[in-house]
């Protein structure tokens, strides 16, 4: 498989080396964690070509006598090298039964550096607390962005539109790239889909009724960008002869996000500048896993576009909301530091009713932080009343610090 460098992410890496921390690497399954962690393996042995690295693939045979964590806090120990740095790095930790023992012994020795990664749901942002007694820092990796999905095809300025097409629905799950037929791509990505809820989810969580869970994360595929409850997609279930509550599929639907299948867009009221609990809106990790799941069937690409953004968004580093204004929706609010961006998202805006509709919510807000409608315009950047108007593509490829 053709490899490209990651420097988003490498340079998170290079930011906390020799710090003490625990370093995490986590993320949807076949985001790309264990090439991260190879490439910066690498780059270790540039800058630090005395150094002792102790690497541990758990999904190799050859350390299958290391998934107990006396064995693995032995044998790392037992590899250990003085008058060097020692680094420690475990790839797919979770394979190992009570693995945050073994790392909390070595984090407490105060002579290691270590880097794990591991799937998904088994470490978890919010169980890394529990799980590590020592500081640690969570390195998130998402799917491969538009950018680099163009960076891999090498694709060329005058096709950067037909590429943003394809990359709606191929997706940024990079395995799926070494299949020429796109129903190879999707039986490829449906099978990543298929290991996250059996292995991730129903054994993890010991589910009753793993078909509910797939129906739940059907349900929130197809309205992706609408706003759901927990109790609206209970009575949409029940009305289509599923017996479950409200309990239930919010549980469920956690779940999916602990997995990052999903991701939660909770709603933020500009005007009072107060974070609502009420509703939300839930995006996919990747598109490629809604036409891969559903297939086209009532396919909304001005949705999976705003999907789009929503993600790159969170792979920029904000965390990003639903904006309500009145009775007005603005798409998203982006925050960061004391930073706050307000961006509308539209398949295109050709149309003048089309376009005001999009920039009108943004006219009503009073305050001075910067708004942004991005929408598929294939010209330069342009300005509407303090709005800026840039074309998606641009956007997406050229990050300038929003």
């Amino acid at each position: 498989m053709k490899l490209i460098s990651r420097p988003h992410y490498l340079d998170q890496l290079k930011r906390v080396w020799h710090t003490p921390d625990i370093k995490i690497i986590s993320g949807i399954r076949r985001s790309g964690k264990s090439k991260l962690l190879s490439a910066y393996i690498e780059h270790i042995r540039e800058v630090d070509p005395t150094a002792n690295i102790i690497s541990i693939d758990l999904t190799k045979i050859k350390f299958e006598h290391l998934k107990e964590y006396h064995a693995l806090n032995d044998y790392v120990e037992s590899n250990h090298k003085t008058g060097v740095n020692n680094y420690v790095m475990i790839d797919e930790v979770q394979l190992c039964k009570s693995f945050e023992l073994a790392i909390n012994s070595l984090h407490s020795e105060e002579k290691y550096d270590i880097y794990i990664t591991g799937s998904n749901a088994f470490l978890l942002s919010s169980d890394l607390a529990t799980l590590f007694t020592g500081r640690h820092i969570d390195i998130h990796v998402y799917p491969f962005s538009f950018k680099e999905y163009c960076i891999y095809f090498d694709v060329e300025k005058e096709n950067i539109q037909l590429a943003l097409d394809d990359y709606l629905k191929t997706g940024g799950l990079a395995g799926s790239y070494l299949y020429s037929e796109e129903t190879d791509k999707q039986r490829y990505v449906r099978e990543i889909y298929g290991t996250i809820l059996t292995r991730d989810l129903v054994d993890k969580y010991r589910l009753g009724n793993p078909e509910m869970l797939k129906k739940i994360g059907n349900y929130l595929m197809d309205n992706i960008s609408n706003i759901a409850s927990s109790r609206n997609i209970s009575n949409a279930l029940r009305a289509d002869g599923n017996e479950t509550n409200h309990k239930t599929v919010g549980a469920y639907i956690s779940y999916l996000c602990n997995a990052f299948v999903f991701y939660e867009a909770k709603r933020y009221d500009v005007k009072g500048k107060t974070y609502l609990q009420s509703l939300s809106k839930f995006y996919l990790s990747d598109t490629s896993i809604r036409v891969s799941l559903l297939g086209k069937r009532n396919m909304d690409w001005g949705r999976m576009l705003e999907n789009i953004v929503f993600v790159e968004l969170l792979r920029r580093g904000y965390d990003v909301y639903v904006g309500k204004l009145y009775k007005k929706e603005i798409d998203f609010v982006a925050m960061k530091a004391n930073e706050k961006i307000y961006i509308q998202v539209s398949d295109e805006i050709s149309q003048d009713e089309t376009f005001h509709r999009e920039v009108e919510p943004l006219l009503q807000i009073r305050d001075a932080y910067p708004k942004i409608l991005l929408a598929r315009t294939r010209h330069e950047e342009s300005d509407y009343e303090g709005i800026r108007v840039i074309d998606l593509t641009n956007w997406l490829l050229e990050y300038n610090g929003i």
